[in-house]
């Protein structure tokens, strides 16, 4: 049997607390994701165990009663592994393996194990490789039994395979020598965003929770061939494509890593030079699952994790897609520009192109300027890096008269506001 296979056909036993500060609403949505997250990391949910508790357990996450419930609902559901709804203390998990004597994850290891199958680019897998040790290195006492009793499977892709054979110090060497690697890659990122500033490009970044549905935006606004699939997760490397606008000019469109509800602190800090491709952009295009119940907290979480990335301040248009799910009407209360769309759907796309221009045409500068007609490449230039509004022919003073906008920090707009007034002092 391949270890494809094997990890296919691995069973689970899910594990919550329900504390007194959480309500029943959230607790239920958070469970949910949970189990979608285990079934992305290729896993099967046998049963949930769940305790209600003012705060859970410091020794063993659930009282006593609990954890005998839960050691034999293991035994009745053939389970492998039991993974449990918060990040448990490095203590936590040597208690609940000596208890039950299975592998135990918890909601960070299960997300960094799926980080660790989707990374494809160099970058992607030394940032999660560096996430994965920072979790582990805390975590080495008590993990040897039963990792080496149990190898492969849920939670042990990346370093988790070579656990035994790693002591600390080896760790902290890896991880410094990730660091090394991992600036050399930020370094080369940063150039090339340089030159991307450099070039006057408009950025656009596409942010929001996992599976929302930024990547299928990405390939139907710039027809282009990126990896689109309805799980978590899908993207981890960010992708950036050219979309054209309605007037003509041509901006930047980059995904990003899909953000989720208490997203790893080791994962956020080894993947922040990738996050920096949002602190960049001119515009954000912040997308929500309208179709998704707890959408609201959705929003929330990636309201946050943008303050943490001091980011807060980048206008931002939130669309809201999946319109083509939507059971009943969708009014949500935004503090900010907002459209309803679906991604598989033409004249929502065509719409949303217009929304972003108009949000941009709020954020730049009008311009008025005669160009004369040999002057072409005045008039291409505009085309490509303006909103073109207008472009009439003036047949008593032969020449064009150009009116549109553009973003007050560009160069063409400091040599239009020139031009222009050279004109007026003719």
């Amino acid at each position: 049997m391949s270890e494809k296979h094997s990890v296919n056909k691995e069973k689970a036993v899910l594990v919550g607390v329900k504390t007194g500060s959480v309500n029943e609403e959230d607790f239920v949505y958070r469970m949910d994701e949970l189990e979608a997250l285990v079934q992305t990391a290729g896993g099967t949910v046998e049963d949930i165990l769940v305790q209600n508790r003012e705060v859970p357990d410091r020794t063993t996450y659930l009282g006593k009663g609990k954890v005998e419930e839960l050691k034999m609902l293991c035994e009745e559901r053939d389970a492998a592994v039991i993974i449990f709804n918060d990040e448990l203390t490095p203590s936590q998990v040597r208690n609940l393996t000596a208890e039950t004597d299975m592998k135990i994850l918890d909601r960070t290891q299960l997300i960094l194990d799926i980080f660790a199958g989707r990374a494809k680019s160099r970058e992607g897998k030394l940032q999660v490789e560096l996430a994965q040790l920072s979790y582990l290195l805390p975590r080495l006492r008590g993990q040897g039994h039963v990792l080496s009793r149990l190898g492969g499977g849920i939670g042990t892709r990346g370093p988790g395979e070579t656990q035994l054979e790693i002591d600390q110090r080896h760790i902290r060497g890896r991880m410094t020598e990730i660091r090394r690697q991992l600036e050399q890659v930020v370094s080369h990122r940063s150039r090339y965003r340089e030159r991307r500033k450099r070039n006057e490009a408009f950025q656009i970044a596409l942010i929001g929770y996992t599976n929302s549905g930024k990547s299928t935006l990405l390939h139907k606004l710039t027809l282009s061939e990126t990896y689109a699939e309805n799980q978590l997760f899908a993207t981890l490397d960010p992708t950036t494509r050219q979309l054209r606008l309605p007037s003509g000019m041509n901006v930047l469109l980059t995904d990003t890593v899909g953000f989720i509800q208490q997203l790893p602190t080791t994962l956020v800090a080894a993947f922040r030079s990738t996050l920096e491709e949002v602190k960049e952009a001119d515009l954000i295009l912040h997308v929500v699952d309208a179709s998704d119940p707890d959408y609201y907290n959705h929003e929330q979480t990636v309201r946050e994790l943008l303050e943490d990335l001091d980011a807060s301040t980048i206008p931002v248009l939130k669309v809201y897609n999946k319109r083509d799910m939507l059971q009943s009407n969708f009014f949500p209360a935004s503090d900010s520009p907002a459209t309803l769309i679906s991604a598989f759907d033409n004249e929502d796309l065509d719409k949303l192109r217009e929304k972003i221009e108009a949000v941009m045409q709020n954020e730049f500068a009008p311009y008025f300027v005669y160009i004369e007609p040999w002057e072409g490449k005045w008039l291409h230039r505009l085309q490509k890096e303006t909103i073109l509004l207008e472009r009439l022919f003036d047949e008593e003073n032969e020449r064009y008269r150009v009116r549109g906008y553009a973003s007050p920090e560009s160069s063409v707009y400091h040599e239009l506001k020139q031009k222009s007034t050279e004109q007026q002092g003719e």
